[in-house]
């Protein structure tokens, strides 16, 4: 429900405003209103104007602004670990912090930067290495001949390997080695060994025939391959050693200095946002005075506590909310336990205004029974009941999925009542084993019977809707948008009962008059809506007639269980039969939570809530603390 907000001015002393604002900070309830609707009701507005916030204020927001800048970017620089609170009062260790904090910006920036150098050098490296590991085993003895040069490749087509045979043969009289193996990254690795006067010519060669050889990091330039093995795996221990060491400075001062820089920032974004909340004061000579908007039912308490301390010096007054304040009232939502669920479904849509109503309410007591009209199976319900309590206790801290459980149990409940009504325990089984029987209506023979009770269903959802959207209208006082309401009410009451006659319920006696005050209705309703009037009459009927899905999709259910009955006796084996019910059964459960889900949630979004719902509202957003109790 919308929580009922009480529009409020506070007036004190101009020397006591710091100290008000501190405590609305510390109690969380009151949002300040920027604007100023409401103060200049009884002063002139000559002698009121913007709080003028003094030098000292200015230099202290800016300080402290500089001090959050830095130890933002000193947290950008360290590891985040879990750390202890501190009991440090930062105030008493503020001007400490700010000397300490270019330095230590300073330190930290350094090791960091120093550290992701090194790693963009162990990345480079260790592919470097895997390729150097690679010709390992192809260097064999060979490998430590001062004579000798080796020229490492990375071919992508193993076939080019016989070409490169036959160029290295015609350029070194057939005086070399060339041996290839696979690479971890599915590449082939060739080595070739030669003298190395023969090393200038095959490697110009190699080149006009676009076969690079590897290249290598500066630091391994001017090496052999053999020692640039050797060179590679050193450094790559003597990196990974540095850069620990590194990860070990930022780790210890991070766990020595992040409690304390934490502590400090907290208060700081505390003491900026109070500052800053000047801004939407207002002042005369003497006086200051903010207003803005509360829960009426904490007006009584917070009265209570600025008269404890201010000894009366400051003054909390609850103004009246008027026709123009409406779209200003920020809107709080506030339900029972056994809605709050429910609200997962609310959150898709924007928030209401502050006149319009809370739509969490209405989902929490439709969609479980709508829910249980459609699937109406006690056998599922049982089964469905079991499933969401399993959840519910298997996810108790992912919060969407705990209330989508209580959600699916809430329904289940009422599919189990509707499956009694029914009298169906998965489809026919039920009476096939008990011999179960409707106390109410069998589904699959009343399909008539059925489309009434769902059309009714329908009438009385958007003739609520309609009511509620007349409220709402009354509420904001706008006379066109209340007459045509009424009007479109009446009429479509109006259509229902001619639509009634029809099944002598009424006397026909009263068709005729009916009928006639229909067709009167109509030219008003284009007098005060306009030619969407009509068309929004149409519409309610339209929607009306919509919920006949309740029915429908119902009626798809029921035949399926009959369906997975059916097949299970018709295979002629115990077994078989059971595991294709269960089958056909848990594909029946899967479709009956999903479907009747989206159907019911479309009838409540689309022919529901279009009747009175008005979004756009603005989210009650106190004045408090960065971090809540500190």
């Amino acid at each position: 429900m919308i929580l009922k907000m009480a529009k409020i001015a506070i007036a004190g002393p101009k020397g006591l405003l710091q100290d008000v604002l501190a405590l609305l900070q510390e109690l969380n309830t009151f949002q300040i209103e920027p604007c100023t609707a409401g103060i200049m009701e009884k002063v002139d507005e000559g002698s009121i104007r913007r709080f003028l916030i003094d030098e000292s204020s200015l230099a202290e927001r800016l300080y402290l602004e500089n001090i959050r800048a830095g130890i933002d970017e000193l947290f950008s620089y360290l590891p985040q670990l879990p750390f202890r609170t501190s009991y440090i009062a930062p105030l008493a260790i503020i001007d400490v912090i700010a000397k300490a904090l270019p330095r230590h910006i300073a330190t930290s920036k350094e090791l960091r930067a120093h550290g992701e150098e090194l790693q963009k050098e162990l990345a480079g490296l260790r592919q470097h290495a895997l390729f150097l590991d690679t010709l390992v085993p192809l260097l064999a003895v060979d490998g430590q001949a001062k004579e000798l040069d080796f020229i490492g490749l990375e071919i992508k087509n193993a076939s080019v390997i016989e070409h490169l045979r036959g160029l290295l043969s015609s350029l070194t009289d057939n005086r070399f080695e060339l041996a290839s193996t696979a690479s971890p990254d599915n590449k082939t690795v060739v080595l070739i060994t030669i003298d190395q006067s023969l090393s200038e010519k095959v490697r110009t060669a190699l080149g006009s025939e676009h076969i690079p050889e590897l290249e290598f990091p500066s630091s391994l330039s001017g090496l052999s391959l053999p020692a640039k093995i050797a060179y590679a795996r050193k450094r790559l221990a003597d990196l990974s050693s540095e850069i620990k060491g590194i990860d070990d400075q930022l780790r210890v001062f991070a766990s020595r200095w992040l409690p304390i820089y934490q502590k400090v920032l907290d208060w700081v974004n505390d003491r900026v946002v109070l500052l800053k909340a000047t801004a939407s004061v207002f002042e005369t000579r003497m006086c200051f005075f903010v207003h803005g908007w509360m829960p009426a039912a904490d007006v009584a308490g917070v009265r209570k506590k600025l008269g404890q301390a201010f000894t009366g010096k400051v003054v909390l007054e609850e103004k009246e909310v008027r026709e123009e304040d409406l779209d200003l009232v920020p809107v709080a939502l506030r339900n029972p336990p056994y809605f709050q669920p429910f609200e997962i479904f609310a959150r898709l849509l924007p928030l209401p205004k502050y006149s319009s109503f809370d739509p969490t309410l209405f989902i929490g007591i439709f969609f479980p029974v709508f829910t249980g009209m459609i699937l109406g199976d006690a056998g599922y319900g049982m089964i469905l009941m079991a499933a969401s309590l399993f959840a519910a206790r298997g996810f108790r801290k992912n919060n969407n999925i705990r209330d989508a459980a209580r959600i699916l149990f809430v329904s289940s409940i009422h599919t189990t009542l509707f499956g009694i009504l029914y009298g169906e325990y998965f489809g026919d089984l039920g009476h096939l084993l008990f011999g179960l029987e409707p106390v109410w209506l069998e589904r699959r023979t009343s399909i008539l019977p059925m489309l009434y009770l769902a059309v009714t269903v329908g009438a009385f959802h958007v003739l609520l809707g309609l009511v509620l959207g007349l409220v709402s209208a009354c509420r904001k006082k706008a006379k066109a948008g209340i007459a045509c309401k009424i009007l479109n009410l009446l009429a479509v009451v109006g259509i229902i009962a001619i639509v009634v006659s029809l099944f002598d319920i009424f006397p026909d006696l009263l068709t005729r008059p009916v009928i006639i005050a229909v067709l009167l209705l109509l030219p008003f309703l284009v007098f005060t809506g306009g030619l969407l009037g009509p068309l929004e009459l149409i519409k309610n009927i339209g929607s009306i007639i919509s919920y006949a899905r309740i029915m429908a999709i119902g009626l798809t259910s029921v035949f399926l269980a009959y369906v997975a009955n059916a097949f299970a006796g018709m295979t002629g084996n115990i077994v078989v039969g059971i595991i294709v019910a269960i089958l056909l059964h848990a594909v029946n459960m899967v479709l009956g939570v999903f479907s009747p889900a989206i159907h019911t949630l479309r009838l409540h979004y689309v022919e529901f809530f279009s009747k009175f719902l008005e979004q756009g509202g603005k989210r009650f957003e106190p004045f408090k603390k960065t971090v809540k109790g500190e």
